[in-house]
């Protein structure tokens, strides 16, 4: 049975050694299963010959790619626990991270050598740096000697500490054990049917959850295959997946919209593209993903758009849409996979159906706890539920409708609106590339409502004309006071707008207006 990724490497290894896993573009690598085996316990064997023990944390500052794959999997496969640093972090959380989880190894990339020396120099314990390029992996300063035993992790061991983006303060660290990676995988098989045949491209950063735990560990878990360039790039997205025969892919609204503009600059047909014949659907995570988007995709590119639900704290996807020819809702992240999912009022008590209410999650694929942080473990896991700080409801069919976050929720006038809402109707105005309603001080109504809003090359649009769309979409009282045009919204690592860091951002050029 397969518990540990230790369990699902070995088992696809001794099965099938020649299946490939790994496809790296760049360098034109593969990575059979049984390549996998040797190369993991390889990394096991250097890290005991560096003195780094089991159970111990080990980071990585690095993009996507074949060594990076290679060293994520064989951390985690000899029982250490792998802390994936987020490369476009800023240095206050990256010190944060690094000095809260007591990493005493970093492997870093060439490119991001200077940024992890001024982290470094701010973080008052040594901690031992290995230069890593994907194309002659890490420079390790020990020998590769013979094979010693390799390290056997149980499913209750921790695979994997990860923080949230810290969108309201320093991130949160997340400790994820083994079964709870391994059980993501199998929630991701198993909602969308995956079979050994099947191959991923894999365009979000392994240093992500939906990168980490939906596109390497579903194939971990399936016996399939992923192809994983160092970076995602519009230009290269079909290319790749046609060259590569692949059949899915999970990506970003933020994606699917630089997706969409390529397709306009330059029109394709491809619903008569051969190549891409095996390509079988998309899933959108992370983020929430506008109706209209949703239907240009498939208007544009002839293929479904499966939304889904997932978080850090539960090692990927917890809900989905079904795979054609099952009912898919637009605006919905469907039914619950694998975990049990329900809806409550402020008092901890189950919501009728479209009745508005916190998410809360049960299942083998939830965080075990916080790390050196009880009073977030407390306050989120209850009686073996997660309680997600997500805002929703389900219909009568059981769909679950993401409204927001409770701490996004904008409160006017002693009326709640959800933030997304509007986001929805700016991203019907076809001027738009991005979008983010916020509330702000005000005296008279306690907040008030504003949007950031990107807009499209080549498209100019003015305020009064984007106030006039709101109102038509969702009434004066909703529609923002203030629209500000913007050059960029500020992002997490999987493309999702931080929409709690506008109003500072606001504030800030507010002043130096004045």
């Amino acid at each position: 049975m397969m518990e540990t990724v230790r369990a699902c490497i070995e088992q696809h290894a001794d099965a099938t050694p020649d299946r490939p896993f790994l496809i790296a573009p760049e360098n034109n690598k593969t990575l059979s299963f049984g390549e996998l085996k040797a190369a993991v316990d390889d990394v096991g064997r250097r890290l005991d010959q560096l003195g780094v023990g089991q159970g111990s944390r080990v980071a990585f500052l690095l993009n996507n790619g074949y060594w990076t794959l290679r060293l994520f999997l064989g951390v985690m496969a000899s029982n250490r626990i792998i802390v994936p640093l987020n490369a476009v972090a800023g240095t206050v959380q990256l010190v944060h991270v690094l000095s809260h989880s007591d990493t005493e190894v970093v492997f870093v990339a060439p490119e991001y050598r200077d940024k992890l020396a001024e982290i470094m120099a701010q973080v008052d314990r040594p901690i031992r740096v290995i230069e890593t390029t994907d194309d002659a992996g890490p420079a390790w300063p020990v020998a590769d000697n013979p094979p010693a035993e390799a390290a056997m992790p149980v499913p209750e061991d921790t695979a994997l500490l990860l923080y949230t983006s810290g969108s309201t303060g320093l991130p949160k660290g997340a400790m994820i054990s083994h079964r709870a990676v391994v059980n993501g995988g199998r929630n991701v098989t198993e909602g969308h049917q995956l079979t050994a045949d099947d191959r991923a491209l894999c365009v979000l950063p392994v240093y992500h959850i939906n990168g980490a735990m939906v596109t390497v560990s579903a194939p971990l878990y399936s016996g399939s295959s992923v192809v994983m360039p160092r970076r995602f790039s519009a230009k290269d997205y079909w290319r790749l997946a046609a060259e590569y025969q692949c059949t899915w892919s999970s990506i970003v609204p933020t994606i699917i919209k630089y997706l969409l503009d390529r397709a306009e600059q330059e029109p394709y047909d491809f619903g008569n593209d051969e190549r891409l014949a095996a390509f079988r659907f998309a899933r959108s995570a992370s983020a929430p993903l506008a109706a209209v988007t949703l239907g240009q995709w498939e208007q544009v590119f002839k293929l479904p758009m499966i939304e889904t639900l997932g978080l850090t704290e539960t090692a990927g996807t917890v809900s989905s849409n079904p795979l054609p020819p099952g009912a898919r809702k637009p605006g919905s992240v469907g039914l619950p996979y694998g975990n049990e999912i329900i809806i409550v009022d402020e008092h901890g008590k189950e919501c009728p159906a479209h009745q508005v209410g916190e998410l809360i999650i049960r299942g083998s694929n939830l965080l075990d706890y916080y790390y050196k942080n009880p009073e977030a473990t407390e306050s989120s896991l209850r009686d073996g539920w997660f309680f997600t700080g997500d805002l929703g409801q389900k219909d009568e069919d059981g769909y679950i409708f993401i409204t927001g976050r409770s701490k996004e929720l904008i409160i006017r006038g002693g009326e709640n609106i959800a933030p997304r809402e509007i986001d929805d109707v700016l991203y019907k105005h076809e001027a738009i590339l991005e979008a983010a309603a916020v509330g702000v001080d005000d005296e008279n109504y306690g907040q008030e409502v504003v949007a950031c809003v990107v807009l499209r090359d080549g498209y100019e649009c003015g305020e009064d004309e984007l106030k006039a769309f709101c109102e038509k979409g969702v009434g004066s009282y909703k529609s923002p006071k203030i629209i500000y045009f913007m050059d960029d919204l500020p992002k997490g690592p999987s493309g999702k707008i931080l929409r709690l860091q506008l109003p500072a951002l606001l504030a800030k050029l507010t002043v130096a207006k004045s």
